[in-house]
């Protein structure tokens, strides 16, 4: 029953209802209703998260990478994935997450910029176009109105690479001369 369910998992009878019609929306084969029960279709399994160790130990290599290098939300992001993938896998491979051989190692300073890039994270993934004060490497400074496509690491550099409105082209920037 739902009641017996709800229990299993410990949560509320209603985050059950709303899970159970999430499953049904995406087409999991569960027959039942509300005060009735649920059954999941024979043949049907939900797929386990299974991983060797060398997955998990390239996950956790990126996720101590982007911890490094990336602006403060995605760093905090980064490391909630290693603690919900050691949580999700069997307790003998969570070494491989928690203690990995391998870790990213910069020599060089990291530079600083002047805004936060999970701004223009989002700008990206919304479509948005940004209004950019930069400074290029010959010290001028303009006002540039951006359709931001990605950033690219290289180094410990940020750039931002978009449309540019002003030159009508493909322009990179890079992060730290963003102005505002």
């Amino acid at each position: 029953t739902g009641r017996e369910l709800a229990d299993e998992l410990e949560i509320s009878l209603s985050t059950l209802y709303r899970d159970m019609a999430e499953l049904h929306a995406q087409r999991i084969p569960i027959t039942g209703e509300a005060g009735v029960g649920y059954i999941l279709d024979d043949g049907y399994d939900m797929p386990p998260l299974m991983l060797t160790a060398d997955e998990l130990e390239a996950a956790a290599l990126g996720a101590a990478w982007v911890a490094s290098e990336a602006d403060p939300s995605l760093a905090r992001a980064a490391r909630d994935l290693v603690s919900k993938l050691s949580l999700a896998i069997p307790k003998e491979l969570r070494p491989v997450v928690l203690d990995g051989s391998s870790k990213p190692i910069q020599t060089r300073a990291r530079v600083s910029e002047r805004f936060d890039s999970a701004l223009l994270r989002h700008a990206i993934r919304e479509r948005y176009r940004l209004q950019l004060i930069y400074t290029d490497r010959d010290g001028s400074t303009t006002d540039r109105i951006v359709w931001p496509l990605l950033i690219a690491f290289l180094d410990r550099t940020r750039y931002l690479v978009g449309w540019c409105e002003m030159k009508e082209d493909y322009r990179h920037f890079k992060t730290e001369r963003v102005q505002e």
